[in-house]
């Protein structure tokens, strides 16, 4: 899986979500996930999560964003587990980064005490299963009560960056593991 960071901000509002637009942007073709950080204001008719269609809206001033495209099987089910293991990885960088928080997990979600420190939704196109995940980087902007890296004293660029290459050196362990085993009764 091939792994990117980009230097140039994006603000992200949903359309990114989508089959190809890595390769359209970045001429990534193939599995990958790519980091950047931006605004977000995710359209209306961009909210892919039926729970958030009638709510306050999904909005932040600052944030670093990752979108993930993987072609190998549009499974939903697949992309949830990935979104999860996503967000759990999450965690264990900002443990590292900022070892006095109290940073918890909620199915795809991270919180500090009550308020949202993340979002993150994971769907499916005809050709592709696709992730976006999102930490607040700054405390503006938010509908609803959230918690920042700024507030955790944890830099954006630096947890973006070592999530991104932990990510891309797990499914490196994935693609591994999975490789090589043999099947039951197989003889060498």
């Amino acid at each position: 899986m091939q792994g990117h960071w980009c230097e140039r901000a994006i603000d992200y509002d949903g359309s990114q979500l989508r089959a190809h637009w890595l390769l359209d942007r970045f001429a990534l073709a193939g599995d990958a996930i790519v980091g950047f950080r931006g605004a977000c204001d995710v359209t209306p008719d961009e909210v892919a999560d039926l729970a958030d269609l009638d709510g306050p809206g999904i909005r932040g001033a600052q944030m670093v964003h990752f979108v993930w495209e993987a072609f190998a099987a549009t499974d939903l089910l697949l992309a949830v587990h990935r979104q999860r293991l996503l967000s759990a990885q999450a965690v264990e960088v900002l443990g590292e980064l900022a070892p006095t928080a109290a940073i918890r997990r909620d199915g795809d979600d991270l919180y500090v005490g009550d308020a949202k420190l993340s979002i993150s939704i994971a769907t499916v196109s005809p050709v592709s299963a696709l992730i976006h995940f999102a930490v607040n980087e700054s405390p503006d902007g938010a509908p609803v009560a959230i918690a920042c890296l700024r507030e955790l004293g944890v830099d954006g660029r630096a947890f973006g960056e070592r999530l991104l290459a932990r990510v891309v050196a797990e499914q490196a362990s994935i693609d591994t593991a999975r490789a090589k085993v043999r099947a039951k009764g197989e003889w060498r």
